[in-house]
Parts: structure tokens; C-alpha cells; sequence
């Protein structure tokens, strides 16, 4: 008897189903991108941000009965997001990516390597007199304006991660720039940041002291972040203008499409390698 188990196809047609996951969130993405508001010279951002998604009438982690990640209806379940991990969560991403980009640029790697960067600036938010926030981002060490943006959010995707240590959220968000603000900035956010990139994706490991002015005297808060970005705004726009074009060839027309698979494969990369001292 033979129990050597033999070649198998996809399927009985031969194809791999589609994933059903993927496709949501790129779903999602491209509404967002093509019912977009037009401003002049704005930038699309799409990333996805780990952290926690919590009840906000227990502040307890949600609990759904699901055995796998799974996406939520956008403002169907109260909850927050929260991005802020712990210092021990921040240093062991450090050290996992840093290995990552060593290992990266073996010859025997499979992949692309890892390039990376190490950035400081400091951010200063202002609002209107409309309550627009608009945020002026300086190098930290010359002082030298990099941009000034109003940013728009079009809108967020939570995803549960019950078998994880922590959620995920996809954001779109519109980066439009503006002139310089007047009068003084309501807080301020020095950013030590640490990208590294790869492909089409940046994935910024960020420790942030925020400081409010109107609580001059209060300690800074210090918070660590972690995310995934689609790193070329205008790729993303191309690829959504031609998704599903039939006058467009095979490859343009799934492009859009293989862009957020290898997205949300990478998020769900640093998702499963979260550890369980998250907060601790």
C-alpha cells in the first residue's frame, strides 16, 4: 500500500480560490482611494499600524467568538485603537528587524534585502479656526522644514487577531500640503525613528515623546509605535486607476491587488511576531 501522498491540484478547477481576507482589504483601499476627495498636490497614505483593540466600556481587549483574525464592519463594534507598546516590545522588534536586514543581504537570501534609516525630526501640531489640525514637520537637528501637511483620514479597518499577541488597523488617509500655520502649536511630538524599508513597503519602528503646551509642566509621554506603509504614494494611485481595466493588460490589471497582498502579508509578519509583553 502506497501512503506517499501524491502531486495535488489547487483545486478541481486547478486554480487557487481567492482569499477572501485580501480581497476585503483591498476592497477597502481602493474605495477609499477612488471616492477620495481632490486636493491639489495630496499625497494617499495607506499603512497598518499594530496595537490593541479594546472595548471601550470595559477598557478589556475585545473578545468576539472567532478562532482567527478577523476584520471588523467599520463602526459596528465600539471599541478604540491603541498603538502604544512597551519599551521591551519596541527593543525586541529592533533587534528581530535589524537581524532580518543582516540576514537579508546574505546572497543565499530569498528576498530582497532590508535597507534602513534612521530618522529624528520633530513635529508641531496647530489647529484653525475650522478645528483642522495641520502639522509641521521639522529635522531635529538643523530645524530645516521638511513639510507641512493637513492630514485627512478616509478611514480605518480594524482586524482582530485572537490567536495574537495584538489587532492591526488599515488606514487610508489623505496628506494635503498647506502653508505654514500662525500662532503657536498646541503640542509637540519629537519622533526617533528607525525605517526599515523594503520593496515597495517601509515599516517604521517609532519611539515618540509627546509634549502638551498646555500642560507646560507634565512629563513628556512617551510612546512606541510600530507600522507597515505603502512606501510610493503615486504607485498606489496607478495601480487603483487600472485595477480591473479590461483594456488594461493581466499584470496592470492585478497589480493593484498583489500590492495589498504583499502589504497585509507583511503586517501579518510582525503581527505573529509580537510577543506576549505587549504592554509589560
Amino acid at each position: 500500500m502506497n501512503t506517499n501522498l501524491p502531486p495535488l491540484s489547487l483545486s478541481i478547477l486547478g486554480v487557487e480560490p481567492l482569499d477572501e481576507f485580501i480581497r476585503e482589504i483591498a476592497d477597502f483601499v481602493h474605495h477609499m482611494i477612488v471616492t477620495r476627495p481632490v486636493y491639489p498636490d495630496a499625497k494617499v497614505e495607506v499603512e497598518a499600524k499594530l496595537g490593541i483593540l479594546r472595548d471601550r466600556t470595559s477598557g478589556q481587549r475585545l473578545a468576539l467568538p472567532v478562532l482567527v483574525e478577523t476584520i471588523l464592519i467599520p463602526n459596528e463594534v465600539d471599541v478604540r485603537f491603541e498603538s502604544n507598546m512597551s519599551l521591551t516590545q519596541h527593543k525586541h522588534f529592533n533587534t528581530m528587524l535589524n537581524d532580518l536586514k543582516l540576514i537579508s543581504s546574505q546572497p543565499s537570501h530569498p528576498t530582497s534585502p532590508l535597507e534602513y534609516t534612521h530618522v529624528k525630526v520633530v513635529d508641531s501640531f496647530y489647529s484653525t479656526e475650522d478645528r483642522e489640525k495641520i502639522r509641521v514637520t521639522r529635522e531635529e537637528k538643523s530645524n530645516t522644514v521638511l513639510e507641512i501637511t493637513r492630514k485627512i483620514r478616509l478611514g480605518d479597518l480594524n482586524i482582530l487577531s485572537p490567536k495574537r499577541a495584538v489587532d492591526w488597523r488599515v488606514s487610508v488617509s489623505l496628506e494635503v500640503p498647506v502653508p505654514h500655520p500662525i500662532g503657536s502649536p498646541t503640542h509637540v511630538r519629537r519622533k526617533d525613528r528607525i525605517c526599515y524599508s523594503h520593496e515597495e513597503f517601509n515599516i517604521d519602528l517609532t519611539q515618540v515623546h509627546s509634549i502638551n503646551n498646555a500642560a507646560p509642566n507634565a512629563p513628556p509621554e512617551v510612546l512606541h509605535e510600530l507600522e507597515v506603509e505603502i512606501a510610493r504614494p503615486a504607485l498606489v494611485l496607478s495601480t487603483a486607476a487600472k485595477r480591473g481595466d479590461p483594456n488594461a493588460s493581466e499584470l496592470d490589471r492585478n497589480a493593484f491587488d498583489e500590492l495589498i497582498r504583499s502589504f497585509v502579508n507583511n503586517a501579518r509578519i510582525l503581527v505573529k511576531n509580537a510577543n506576549d509583553g505587549w504592554h509589560a
